[in-house]
């Protein structure tokens, strides 16, 4: 192997183009407290020679101050920087390292094990390709290696390394690394993992990090090292569909308007059909802008500026798409949501819902159930605590783009965040995004008896924007579906009431749907004046209109 450190030195040009046509692997540690997770990358830092005289230094000082190991260089005291950390022995923050070999570049996350800081390991296992599973020789399975096998499943990883480390405390024993190895396999066998790879070592000694050890002559597969070198992950978000959040839009004078994100799918080129999410507009790309000037081709993981050949309305939160295969555009996904929280989560009340680059106001509406990270059974809750995971079903003020989670991660993933204090709750893996079938039903059953089908969706964001309690239809054309935002919702559920102004009587439907949808009571009032539909809560019946049209949906 190379001497990285002595080429960095020496030369770094050399160094830095030899790195340009290296592959990346980005992989995590992880498993339950002191199972050696720290001390394991430590040594992989240690024996590639990526740590340098100074770091030396203040290894074997720190090593003797705070270390765990008698005074012997304690290879975790690399990963574990702060205070907390040194002073418990344990990892609380996820430490990220980078080292390289001859043959691949590594960028690894050291994920702390207890479980109060299960939040801080799901941040680490949302980039990665790969998970070291630690598990302690001497224990077995633990709930933590159980909960983080499940996790990093939910998170997209598909090739784990079993690492069944202190071997040297068990003195090699053959048939127990076996027995571990066959418990592990039949717990994760749901799972869907493409790979298992175990492996016996001691992260301490060295055994089976870098080179073979003498002391597992029964084991004949790859050290940890040979199998990070080699495992084949290739990144196939090139392959996908088209896709980019908008994440800014460029406006620097009068001649340019830019639209500029990060591309989390697929390609783009000059001439290429986009469609917007959010309007269902379509235009071609006229230019892909860089800093380093304009691009033939751009890819995922590149972050541009497009510009489009027509003028058409894009604002941030908005995702650029190819129209033939678009997210679905929706208000009720259903995901995977682990709770990271110490309140609990309480369905209904109101979070943001920040995917991509977008936020919007949303609630859970659902928990069909929850997982029990030990048997992977599924039971019914009514709520979640800190670190449970559970199938949920959320409602968001505004349709938003979404991909499912094992598609596209950059699409297909969220956070819910509290509206009071801006702490994150939970984070959010869709694995559908459909809209409700009774939703469908229903607008199948107030379509125009012509067979047309409704044109668009009009939300009430911007139209009850000035006041909660009007809204004005009397400028709006053609058919349409009505879009209500939760905090108009909740004005409602409050007791106020909320008159709609209507065009004609052909818009009467799009609200009698939407009172249908919410479980509202309405009133039908025609005057010279115009026509109105006021819309209130069930049991709130306004007693100043008695002659008037009264209903409690369709």
């Amino acid at each position: 192997m190379a001497h990285q450190s002595e080429l960095i030195e020496k030369d770094i040009l050399a160094y830095l183009k030899s790195q340009e046509e290296k592959s990346l692997l980005r992989f995590i540690t992880c498993g339950s407290v002191d199972d050696g997770k720290s001390t394991l990358i430590g040594r992989l830092l240690w024996d590639s020679k990526m740590v340098f005289e100074d770091q030396l230094a203040a290894l074997e000082a720190d090593s003797k101050k705070v270390g765990t190991q008698g005074g012997a260089i304690d290879y975790a005291l690399l990963l574990d920087g702060l205070q907390a950390e040194r002073e418990q022995g344990i990892t609380i923050d996820v430490a990220y390292r980078f080292f390289s070999t001859d043959r691949r570049k590594f960028i690894v996350a050291d994920t702390p094990g207890h479980e109060q800081y299960t939040r801080n390991m799901v941040t680490g296992a949302s980039t990665a390709k790969v998970a070291v599973i630690l598990v302690d020789a001497r224990k077995g399975l633990l709930t933590q290696t159980r909960r983080h096998s499940f996790l990093v499943s939910l998170v997209g990883i598909r090739h784990i390394v079993l690492a069944i480390n202190k071997m040297d405390l068990i003195d090699f024993d053959a048939e127990k690394f076996r027995r571990i190895e066959d418990d592990y396999r039949e717990f994760a066998e749901p799972l869907g993992f493409s790979s298992i790879t175990a492996l016996p070592i001691s992260a301490l000694n060295g055994d089976n990090i870098i080179e073979k050890s003498v002391n597992t002559p029964w084991y004949s597969g790859p050290t940890l090292l040979q199998f990070l070198e080699t495992v084949q992950v290739e990144d196939d978000r090139a392959g996908q569909p088209f896709r980019m959040p908008v994440q800014w839009v460029n406006r620097p004078n009068l001649d340019f308007r830019g639209f500029c994100g990060t591309i989390a799918a697929g390609t783009v080129r000059p001439g290429d059909e986009i469609r917007v999410s959010s309007s269902g507009l379509v235009s071609r790309v006229d230019r892909v802008v860089t800093m380093n000037g304009d691009l033939d081709e751009a890819v995922a993981g590149q972050a541009v500026t497009l510009t489009l050949k027509d003028e058409i309305d894009i604002s941030r939160g908005d995702m650029l798409t190819v129209p033939e295969a678009a997210p679905l555009f929706t208000r009720h996904p259903e995901a995977h949501l682990v709770w990271l929280h110490d309140e609990p989560l309480r369905p209904g009340q109101l979070y943001l819902v920040k995917s991509a680059t977008g936020i919007t106001p949303g609630r859970v509406t659902d928990v069909p159930y929850a997982v029990d990270v030990n048997t992977l059974e599924q039971k019914q809750v009514t709520t979640l605590g800190l670190n449970e995971i559970a199938l949920v079903r959320l409602e968001l003020d505004r349709p938003v783009p979404f991909d499912p989670y094992r598609e596209n991660r950059d699409t297909g993933s969220f956070i819910l965040i509290d509206r009071f204090s801006n702490a994150t709750v939970a984070a959010g893996m869709v694995s559908e995004a459909v809209e409700l079938e009774s939703h469908k039903a229903q607008l199948a059953e107030l379509e125009p008896e012509t067979g047309s089908a409704w044109t668009r969706r009009i939300s009430l964001s911007e139209l009850s924007a000035t006041s909660l309690n009007v809204v004005d239809l009397t400028a709006e054309y053609g058919t349409f579906i009505l879009e209500a935002p939760i905090t108009l919702l909740a004005h409602l559920e409050k007791g106020n009431r909320v008159l709609f102004r209507l065009r004609d009587l052909g818009q009467l439907p799009a609200v009698a749907l939407l009172a249908y949808e919410h479980n509202l009571a309405f009133e039908f009032d025609r005057t010279l004046e115009g026509i109105s539909v006021l819309l209130f809560k069930r049991g709130n019946l306004p007693q100043d209109k008695v002659d008037s049209d009264t209903g409690t949906g369709i």
